[in-house]
């Protein structure tokens, strides 16, 4: 009878295993998903807006493209430390995330100081230049994205100092590292998008 019931049985078919993702990856990627989708939107509707005419054309504050070439190579230094944290090379994924750190607030200083130029040319955020105004929002909330950023390098280089990172428990170096490539991405296609639509 047991014979007869085991016959029936396929042993051939192997038990589907569930697509399993870790849930603070998901939730980075769903971030970063909402993120683009906000910035699209705002990059169409200052499209819509210039179509309109009554348009000020602006020279971008030339600080700017200094902080993008800043930004990027900060991107490389992350970079380094994720490599460093995958080989237990604690000195090099120290200093990397350090220099990522300090190159992430020199962006930030360096936007303060865009904005200052804005200011001397009477362009300001609510005044009567819409161009202007675009600016500032698209700079602005880029920067606040940034300042996250700096507060999440912030927690893996505490945790890179206390040793807590390491080829065996990389997923807060890799949460990191993703998060703050793309806001470099974000960065610069928001750069490249006003520099070829001012």
């Amino acid at each position: 009878m047991i014979q007869e019931h085991l016959k029936d049985i396929d042993l051939s078919e192997q038990p589907v295993k569930p697509m399993a993702m870790n849930p603070q990856k998901f939730m980075l990627w769903l971030g970063i998903a909402s993120i683009t989708m906000m910035f699209a939107g705002w990059t169409s509707g200052y499209l819509v807006q210039k179509a309109e005419g009554k348009w000020h054309e602006f020279e971008l504050p030339s600080i700017l493209m200094y902080s993008t070439a800043v930004l990027l190579v900060s991107s490389v230094f992350m970079h380094t430390a994720l490599l460093a944290a995958k080989k237990d090379n604690f000195s090099l994924l120290k200093i990397a995330i350090s220099i990522t750190f300090v190159f992430g607030v020199a962006f930030l200083v360096m936007q303060v100081y865009g904005f200052s130029d804005l200011i001397a040319h009477k362009l300001y955020f609510a005044g009567s230049d819409v161009a202007a105004s675009w600016i500032y929002v698209f700079v602005g909330l880029h920067g606040l994205h940034v300042v996250s950023g700096l507060i999440v390098l912030l927690v893996s280089l505490v945790s890179a100092f206390k040793h807590s990172i390491h080829a065996n428990k990389l997923n807060r170096i890799q949460l990191c590292a993703t998060y703050w490539h793309f806001l470099d991405l974000l960065w610069l296609y928001l750069f490249i998008f006003l520099y070829f639509n001012r």
